[in-house]
C-alpha cells in the first residue's frame, strides 16, 4: 500500500522504536511507516489502517509492537476474533496487562458478554493502571447492558473515579458511559446532568454529549449540506419564522 511522501517513521513512539531496532535498518523503516499509518488511519478510515496493519504483520510478526497495531486495526474494522488473536499473540511477548480491557471488549463483540464480564473479575485487572482500570469498568457496564442488565450497569458505572470533580482523560467517556446508562433505565433528569458533566470534561471532543444534551431539550439542529434541510429552512423564513421553530416551541437559552 501507498506511503504518503511526509510519513518518514520517526513519528512512532520510543518504545516503538526501540522494538523496531531488532530488524535491519530498512525493513524497521518500512515497518515503522506502516505504523504510521495505522495510527493515522484508524479512526476515520478503519479499513485501509486494517490494510497498513496487514503489511507490518507481513514484514515483522515478531515485533510486539506490530501484533498489537494489528489487533487493533481488526478491532476498528469489527474482526474481534483477529483482534483477540493479536492481543493475545502481544500479550504473551511483552506480558503486559494493559490489553486486558480491549480483549474483554472483544469478547462483546463476538456475542459472549459472560465472558467479558468474567475477565471484569480477574486478578489481571489489578495490575493495570487507573485508566485501565476505568477501561474494564466501561467493558464491564456495557456486557451488562448487553445481558440487560441496565440497573446493574449503572451501578457498575458508580466509582471513586466518576464522583471525583477532578478532570482525568478518562472523565469525559466515564461521565457519558453513566449518563447513557441512566438514560437507559429512565433516570432522564439525572442522565441529562451527567451528559452535561461530561461535556464539560470533554475537551478533545471525543463524545457526542452536546448532541445528547439537545437530544433531551428537543432541540433540532438542520444539517447545512442537506438539501431537504436547507427547503425546510427557506419555507420556513417564508412563513416568517426560522426553520425549526414549533408554534409554542421553546429556542434554545429559554428554559
Amino acid at each position: 500500500m501507498p506511503i504518503p511522501e511526509d510519513v518518514t517513521g520517526e513519528e512512532v513512539d520510543k518504545d516503538v522504536r526501540q522494538e523496531l531496532m531488532s530488524l535491519p535498518k530498512t525493513l524497521a523503516e518500512d515497518v515503522a511507516k506502516n505504523l504510521v499509518m495505522v495510527a493515522r488511519l484508524l479512526d476515520e478510515e478503519p479499513e485501509d489502517a486494517y490494510g497498513y496493519a496487514k503489511v507490518a504483520l507481513r514484514l515483522a510478526s515478531r515485533v510486539p509492537a506490530v501484533r498489537e497495531a494489528m489487533g487493533f486495526a481488526a478491532y476498528g474494522s469489527q474482526r474481534y476474533a483477529e483482534a483477540l488473536t493479536e492481543f493475545r499473540a502481544a500479550r504473551r511477548m511483552t506480558g503486559s496487562q494493559h490489553l486486558w480491557p480491549v480483549m474483554a471488549d472483544c469478547e462483546r463483540g463476538l456475542g459472549r458478554p459472560e465472558k467479558a464480564l468474567a475477565m471484569a473479575g480477574e486478578p489481571e485487572v489489578q495490575r493495570l493502571d487507573k485508566a485501565g482500570q476505568v477501561e474494564m469498568r466501561l467493558v464491564a457496564a456495557g456486557a451488562r447492558r448487553d445481558m440487560g442488565q441496565l440497573d446493574a450497569a449503572v451501578v457498575t458505572l458508580q466509582s471513586s473515579e466518576l464522583a471525583s470533580g477532578s478532570v482525568q482523560p478518562w472523565s469525559a467517556r466515564l461521565r457519558y458511559a453513566y449518563a447513557d446508562a441512566l438514560l437507559a433505565v429512565g433516570r432522564e433528569a439525572e442522565a441529562r446532568e451527567w451528559f452535561g458533566k461530561a461535556l464539560e470534561a470533554d475537551q478533545q471532543g471525543t463524545t457526542d454529549a452536546s448532541d445528547r444534551l439537545a437530544e433531551l431539550d428537543g432541540i433540532e439542529f438542520l444539517d447545512a449540506f442537506d438539501p431537504e434541510a436547507a427547503d425546510a429552512e427557506t419555507e420556513a423564513d417564508d412563513a416568517g419564522g426560522p426553520a425549526g421553530e414549533r408554534d409554542g416551541a421553546e429556542g434554545p437559552g429559554e428554559r
